[in-house]
């Protein structure tokens, strides 16, 4: 089974500075409520140790693989719960150029596994409350920089 998720923010910054934000793992506790790198972003095939905070409170510390990695435009990971197929989430940040200094910004993720349906409410609810919480508050430390 899946189940996926998608948000969008229009940040008004240009996709090179929003991504050397992202990219910035050292900054993130100082604006991220929800996403915490432990680790730094690796390169493509490597994993990367993430702590997850949901609006509820509950965390996560997660061990993601890097999808894709492109500068400017894309970054994806995917991650799962003890064993693949359980519970897996493919997460990626998207950044698409309006203009020279304003940019879309979509997060999303595709969950699969077999515990989709017993979980489809804390999806619904609070980790797409959670993306929008990071959305908020990228676009907050984008635009204020």
């Amino acid at each position: 089974m899946k189940r996926a998720i998608t948000t969008r923010i229009i940040i008004n910054n240009s996709v090179e500075s929003i991504w050397q934000i992202l990219m910035d793992y050292k900054s993130d506790s100082e604006w991220s409520p929800t996403i915490k790198p432990l680790s730094v972003f690796p390169e493509v095939g490597n994993n990367v140790k993430v702590l997850l905070t949901q609006p509820n409170g509950f965390q996560i510390t997660m061990n993601p693989k890097i999808l894709r990695k492109e500068s400017n435009t894309e970054l994806r990971w995917k991650g799962k719960l003890f064993v693949k197929g359980l519970f897996d989430g493919e997460h990626y940040f998207i950044l698409n150029r309006i203009d020279a200094n304003t940019t879309e910004f979509i997060q999303g993720e595709v969950f699969s596994g077999v515990l989709i349906p017993f979980l489809k409410r804390m999806i619904d609810k609070d980790t797409l409350a959670g993306f929008e919480m990071f959305n908020q508050a990228l676009k907050i430390r984008c635009e204020n920089t």
